[in-house]
């Protein structure tokens, strides 16, 4: 007989052996018997924090985008990006002149108007003598009349339009809203802008906020966002202050969901306490906002607790050579431990994996995947 034949007969042999010893059962009985140590945990006493944990993007609470009332060339700009300002200072201008010629023709119209109500006042005063004498006609006295409201009523318009236009001429000074931090000035000088009106937005000249009130923004799944609540605390850290933490409280849960990187949640709004001088808007932060927290619980690894029945939990304790499995009431959980309320002694030795389960007819099925409570601390980006 060949050599590869030989080895080909040995290597099925060894094969059907494995095989039988597994199905004869007595090789999971033989696993059975030894629990290695990395596959036990001591229940033990311990302090669980149960939080959500999100991350967001700082912006200011209070930012204005500063538009000009006027369309028109940028005649100067005041202040450049980083500078503190005061609300009423002024932050730019624009050009004036063709306003400041519209203003002389209006000036010049109004002399005229002056001009014609002089005309028609003494016309009008003959006209009423001359009438009350009998001399001229009622006609005659009621047009001269009419010629003298009419250009009463011209004098009267061509001084609204002055007053329109001076306001318009005001508007070409462009000052802070607001006390502040120039955050953004995306024109230049001699640029023109359109002014904002109903129809458009209008051109942004530069965006003010004020850096002392700081929020942090983010977007939280619809299933973490029932555990939150207005004014709840939060704590905070910065990606580029490691070194800091803070601590904010919950300003704004939005009511109505909306769709972010594919997945359904809702707007909620952090108002940071007392934020770090180094913090700027746009700053990635993390949000934990703790929900629920259990002290010197009798805890197990998350691992070691498996479903049972319904919704029933339950763990597997070790005693020697025996397993019993217990049911288990299971209080706050985070990412690693759940606290056992009742069930589970201090001390007592846990398997962190479900025993092999015997059949009838000394057959032995595999041991099914572990099947662990859900972490109470939620992460998302």
């Amino acid at each position: 007989m060949k050599k590869p034949v030989v080895l080909a007969i040995a290597a099925a042999a060894f094969v059907g052996g494995g095989w039988w010893l597994v199905s004869s059962g007595l090789l999971s009985k033989a696993s059975a018997k030894t629990n290695p140590d990395r596959f036990i945990a001591r229940a033990e006493k311990r302090d669980i924090d149960f939080s959500v944990e999100v991350s967001g993007d700082v912006t200011p609470a209070n930012q204005l985008e500063v538009k000009s009332e006027v369309s028109g060339k940028i005649k100067a700009l005041h202040v450049e990006v980083g500078d503190d300002v005061k609300a009423g200072e002024l932050l730019g201008e624009i050009d004036d002149r063709d306003l400041l010629t519209e203003k002389q023709s209006i000036m010049t119209e109004i002399d005229g108007a002056k001009l014609e109500v002089e005309k028609d006042r003494r016309n009008y005063e003959r006209a009423k003598e001359l009438h009350e004498s009998k001399l001229i006609s009622q006609e005659q006295y009621d047009n001269l009349t009419s010629e003298y409201d009419m250009a009463q009523n011209s004098l009267v318009r061509a001084g609204r339009k002055l007053e329109i236009l001076e306001d318009k001429l005001s508007k070409t000074k462009v000052t802070s809203p607001m006390n502040g931090t120039v955050l953004t000035r995306p024109v230049l000088q001699g640029q023109v802008v359109i002014a904002a009106a109903s129809v458009n937005s209008g051109t942004t000249l530069m965006t003010i906020a004020n850096l002392s009130d700081l929020l942090v923004e983010t977007h939280v799944n619809q299933i973490d966002v029932a555990r939150l609540k207005q004014d709840q605390q939060v704590k905070l850290r910065a990606e580029s202050l490691k070194d800091s933490d803070m601590r904010g409280r919950i300003k704004l849960i939005a009511p109505v969901a909306t769709v972010k990187n594919n997945i359904k949640g809702f707007q909620v709004q952090a108002m940071i306490e007392n934020p770090n001088p180094r913090l700027r808007p746009g700053m990635s932060v993390n949000l934990t906002v703790p929900i629920d927290r259990a002290d010197d619980a009798i805890s197990v690894p998350i691992s070691a607790v498996f479903k049972g029945e319904g919704s029933k939990k339950v763990v597997y304790v070790r005693n020697g050579e025996e397993t019993e499995r217990r049911e288990v009431s299971v209080g706050v959980t985070n990412f690693d431990y759940a606290e056992i309320k009742s069930g589970v002694q201090e001390g007592e030795s846990i398997l962190l994996v479900e025993p092999d389960r015997q059949q009838a007819g000394g057959a032995t099925l595999p041991a099914k995947p572990p099947g662990s409570v859900a972490s109470a601390t939620r992460k998302r980006s």
